[in-house]
C-alpha cells in the first residue's frame, strides 16, 4: 500500500512512523525554567548525530501550535540534560509523559531524585545510569505542517556521565547491567533482545 503524505491524515502518518521507526531510543530530557522550576520529559524522536564534537538531537511536537515546557525552557536559557532510559526507571519516565501545568517540578511527579549538573543549570535524574550535559547550538522549526509541526533541538554535549556499574575495560558498556529500554508504537516498549554481529566488509 502507498501512502501519499499530501492525502493522508496526520494521525495515520503518525502510526506509520512510529510503527515502522523501531526501536527508537528515549532521551529523558530535564530542563529548568526561568523561575527555576525544574521540567523532565521523554523524547523518542531523539538520537546521536556526531560524535566529533558529541551532539545530539530530539524534536518536540507542537500541539494546537503550542510549545511543550521543555521547548520554552530550552529556547530561554540554550540548556538541557539529556537522561537515558533503562528498565529500573521506565515507570518513572512514563510517569514524567504526563502533560502538566508548568509549575508542576516533574522530578517530584515521578518520585526521582535531582542532582546538580557541573556545566549547566538543569538537574540530572541520579538513578539514570548515563546523563549527556548539553548546551542548544540550533533549533529548526518545521514549516507547512497540519497541527503545529515540531521543532528540532541539536545540542552540543558538554560532559558525559556514565555509571561505573555499566563501564568495562576499554570503555565498552556492559549491556547486561545496562538494560536500556526502547520506545515502539503506542503504550509499546522493548527491551535488548538477541544480539548478533556482522563483520564490516
Amino acid at each position: 500500500m502507498q501512502f501519499e503524505v499530501k492525502k493522508t491524515d496526520n494521525s495515520i502518518l503518525y502510526k506509520l512512523l512510529t510503527g515502522t521507526v523501531i526501536p527508537r531510543p528515549i532521551g529523558w530530557i530535564s530542563s529548568v525554567d526561568s523561575n527555576g522550576i525544574n521540567n523532565l520529559a521523554p523524547f523518542s524522536f531523539f538520537n546521536v548525530v556526531s560524535e566529533d564534537p558529541p551532539h545530539v538531537m530530539f524534536s518536540t511536537v507542537r500541539t494546537g501550535n503550542k510549545n511543550k515546557d521543555t521547548l520554552n525552557n530550552i529556547l530561554d536559557n540554550k540548556q538541557f540534560v539529556v537522561n537515558l532510559v533503562t528498565e529500573e526507571v521506565v515507570e518513572q519516565m512514563n510517569t514524567t509523559s504526563q502533560s502538566v501545568a508548568p509549575d508542576v517540578d516533574e522530578f517530584v511527579l515521578a518520585g526521582v531524585t535531582p542532582i546538580d549538573a557541573v556545566f549547566v543549570k538543569p538537574k540530572r535524574v541520579k538513578e539514570s545510569l548515563v546523563h549527556f550535559e548539553c548546551e542548544m547550538v540550533h533549533h529548526y522549526f518545521i514549516e507547512n505542517h497540519q497541527n503545529g509541526g515540531a521543532c528540532i533541538i541539536i545540542g552540543k554535549i558538554i560532559t558525559i556521565h556514565i555509571d561505573d556499574s555499566i563501564l568495562m575495560e576499554n570503555h565498552r558498556i556492559n549491556l547486561e547491567t545496562y538494560k536500556p529500554v526502547a520506545r515502539l508504537a503506542g503504550s509499546n516498549y522493548s527491551k535488548l533482545g538477541e544480539i548478533f554481529s556482522i563483520k564490516r566488509g
